[in-house]
């Protein structure tokens, strides 16, 4: 693939598009009370490497994905059915103001569980990448996915920043907010999938 044919294959208006389309999905601004609430417990978030591992997963996914999946004869809507049950679990937590995700590895951080997947590297950005790629030329998704990745690294750095300048009762009401906006997410995700996952079942 020569240099000349990725130039002829850009588009800033695709690269816009797969952008704003991953950014609804990865929503790490309405994840941002997750990570405030994670440090408060003792387990806080390395940006740099959470950026850095998600863009992995989701790079590698894209390429491999459908591979992967098939190996483990696992089909693409079991994947997501999964992701959303675990979305769905995280904004149980954020609602009910309870513990289920009990950390109990060596590590004191939550850089790989919750914060990598599910909230950046999840069945919804994964699924995405798999739709995006049939519509979009792979250098205008890249594109989008970096911008994307530059600002999930903002914003989790940025974290401490947001928790000395919002009161943590804007904080609270802020998690209760996006407690719902996950819980949304995770139903819409598991309907989406699993009409068609039962009906492969069938």
């Amino acid at each position: 693939m020569t240099l000349d044919y990725l130039v002829s294959r850009l588009s800033w208006q695709q690269a816009a598009s797969a952008f704003i389309v991953l950014f609804a999905i990865i929503d790490v601004l309405g994840s941002s009370p997750i990570f405030i609430s994670l440090k408060n417990n003792g387990r806080p978030t390395n940006a740099l490497k959470a950026t850095l591992i998600s863009t992995a997963l989701l790079v590698g996914f894209y390429y491999a994905g459908d591979a992967v999946l098939k190996l483990f004869s696992v089909d693409i809507q079991s994947f997501a059915v999964a992701g959303s049950l675990i979305i769905f679990l995280l904004a149980l937590e954020m609602l009910l103001d309870i513990e289920i995700f009990k950390f109990t590895g060596p590590l004191k951080e939550a850089t790989l569980i919750p914060v990598v997947f599910p909230l950046i590297a999840g069945a919804g950005s994964f699924t995405t990448l798999l739709s995006l790629k049939a519509e979009y030329a792979t250098i205008n998704i890249m594109i989008g996915l970096a911008l994307n990745m530059l600002f999930v690294y903002i914003v989790i750095s940025a974290a401490d920043k947001v928790e000395r300048f919002v009161s943590r009762t804007a904080i609270y009401v802020l998690r209760k907010f996006f407690g719902v906006i996950l819980m949304a997410i995770a139903v819409k995700l598991f309907a989406a999938n699993i009409t068609t996952l039962m009906s492969n079942l069938g």
